[in-house]
């Protein structure tokens, strides 16, 4: 990995940059983070216990079959928006963006590999602490795949899933630790500040998932200070998510009293 602090730029650029930030951040994740923070102060406030309350993720978006699939389809489309944007404003005369985050297919076996093992070492914690929330009562219950069965479902939720990896890890990591990198931020600081907002942006779910969210955030961070890569955090996002929507029904059925 480069030095932390050979791309940081002059002075006089910073304004332009941190205003960059603001406006990405505003458009994508930071603006869920925002309304997440409501999100949980509407809840904590609320006369029924923050346990007994339930969100629902990949909820229906209309009650005709073909218009859903249009929905979610356009929904995946357009909130990947976001991600093309930074891709084009990391984009350097001769660098390509991928490359300059690790996006592109220089190592897939490698990425590949790495992801699985980060899969296998966040998401199992992941789902102890989950679970740990939901018995204590500080968690939120998780409705991860309340669609209707269709032979579309699981297709769209893989799809889904892979949309937040990238959503995430190229928006929280590539783009904005090279912007932070640019304005003199040390590595440590960085990985802070993206793990404190996904946290943030989980808060809806309630304290343990923000809790785990900013440890996977720490711990992703550091892969990618590391290897420069953040295709091998694509793929372990994408599989977390993956088991969370396809194995939610499952879980309902073994551990109801947890996920139910």
């Amino acid at each position: 990995m480069p030095h932390p602090h050979e791309d940081v730029v002059p002075a006089t650029r910073r304004a332009a940059l941190w205003w960059e930030v603001a406006i990405v951040l505003g458009l994508s994740l930071g603006q869920a983070a925002v309304y997440s923070i409501l999100t949980i102060v509407q809840r904590l406030s609320s006369s029924t216990p923050l346990g007994r309350q339930s969100t629902a993720l990949n909820t229906s978006l209309s009650p005709v079959p073909w218009l859903n699939i249009t929905y979610q389809l356009l929904d995946v489309v357009f909130s990947l928006m976001a991600v093309a944007l930074v891709v084009y404003l990391l984009w350097q005369p001769g660098c390509s963006s991928f490359r300059r985050i690790g996006l592109d297919a220089a190592r897939p076996a490698k990425d590949i590999g790495a992801g699985a093992l980060l899969f296998l070492g966040i998401g199992i914690p992941g789902i102890a602490l989950y679970a740990l929330g939901r018995v204590l009562g500080a968690t939120v219950a998780v409705q991860a795949s309340p669609l209707g069965a269709a032979w579309w479902t699981v297709p769209l939720l893989v799809l889904s899933a892979v949309r937040a990896g990238l959503q995430e890890e190229v928006i929280m990591i590539g783009y904005l630790f090279t912007r932070l990198r640019q304005l003199g931020w040390g590595s440590w600081s960085m990985i802070i500040a993206s793990a404190l907002v996904r946290g943030s942006y989980h808060l809806y779910q309630g304290i343990g998932p923000f809790v785990g969210n900013f440890v996977m955030g720490v711990a992703f961070g550091w892969c990618y200070r590391r290897w420069g890569r953040t295709a091998p955090l694509v793929v372990a996002h994408a599989l977390l998510d993956i088991a969370s929507f396809v194995g939610y029904p499952l879980a309902v059925v073994l551990w109801p009293r947890v996920f139910a």
